[in-house]
C-alpha cells in the first residue's frame, strides 16, 4: 500500500471543448436487403457546433420510514437530456427539427420529428499536456435515440456589433440495451484507456472509411469490439 499524495505534476486533469460532431439519423431495416438492420447510419459532420450541455434527470430519493427511522431509499431512473447548440447543422437535420421539403429550397415546418444518434468530442489535458495540444488525449460520447424538441430562434438586425445567430435545441433520448448493465441513452469513451488498435477500429466506424459508411454502433456491438 502506499500512502495518498495529492497534486502530484501530471496529475491536474480537466476536459474542455467540444468537436468533431456526428449526426446519425436513423435508418429502418430494409426486408429486400438481405442481412440489413435498421439502426443510426450514414452520418455526416456537424460542423459550427458550438456547446453540448448535458442535463441528466432523475436518480431522485424516496425516503422510506419504519420503525420511527429512516428504513432505506428508493432511487428514481434516471433519464439523459441534453442542449445542444450550434451556429448551423447539417441539412439532413432537418428533418429532425420538424422540417420537410415541399419543393427545391422550400421547407415546410411542424412536420414529424425524425429519431438521431448524435457523437462528438471533448478534450483531455492537464498541467504538463494542455489540451488539444495532444490529439490522442479526448473522449468520446455517443448518444443514443435523440428527439430534438422545437426551440426558439431569434432573428435580430445587423448593427455596428454583428453577431452570428447561435441556435439550440432540446435534446430528449430513449435508452438502449447494454450487456450486463441498466440501458443507457449515452456512452463516453476515454481515447487515454482505450487500446490504440481498438480506438482506431471504432472511429472507422463512426467516422467512415473508403468502403464503409459512418455509423453509431449500439453498445453490444461495442462491448464486443472493446473488450
Amino acid at each position: 500500500m502506499a500512502k495518498i499524495v495529492w497534486d502530484e505534476i501530471g496529475t491536474h486533469f480537466y476536459e474542455t471543448g467540444v468537436d468533431h460532431g456526428i449526426l446519425y439519423k436513423y435508418v429502418e431495416a430494409d426486408p429486400e436487403v438481405t442481412g440489413d438492420k435498421a439502426g443510426f447510419k450514414n452520418g455526416v459532420a456537424w460542423n459550427g457546433l458550438t456547446a453540448v450541455n448535458e442535463s441528466p434527470s432523475g436518480a431522485e430519493p424516496s425516503p422510506l420510514w419504519a420503525d420511527n427511522i429512516k428504513y432505506l431509499n428508493l432511487i428514481s431512473n434516471e433519464e439523459y437530456a441534453a442542449t445542444v447548440e450550434a451556429y448551423t447543422y447539417p441539412a439532413e437535420f432537418e428533418e429532425c427539427d420538424g422540417f420537410g421539403e415541399l419543393a427545391t429550397g422550400v421547407t415546410v415546418g411542424q412536420q414529424p420529428r425524425k429519431m438521431f444518434g448524435l457523437c462528438y468530442r471533448t478534450l483531455i489535458g492537464n498541467d504538463v499536456t494542455p489540451a488539444g495540444s495532444n490529439s490522442e488525449m479526448y473522449k468520446l460520447h455517443l448518444v443514443y435515440n435523440c428527439t430534438a424538441s422545437p426551440s426558439e430562434r431569434a432573428h435580430a438586425t445587423v448593427n455596428d456589433s454583428p453577431e452570428a445567430a447561435n441556435m439550440s435545441w432540446s435534446i430528449s433520448t430513449t435508452p438502449v440495451e447494454v450487456p450486463k448493465m441498466k440501458p443507457t441513452a449515452c456512452i463516453t469513451i476515454d481515447s487515454t484507456k482505450i487500446a490504440k488498435e481498438k480506438l482506431t477500429a471504432l472511429e472507422k466506424i463512426l467516422y467512415g472509411d473508403e468502403s464503409n459508411a459512418p455509423r453509431l454502433p449500439y453498445p453490444t456491438e461495442l462491448a464486443t469490439l472493446l473488450a
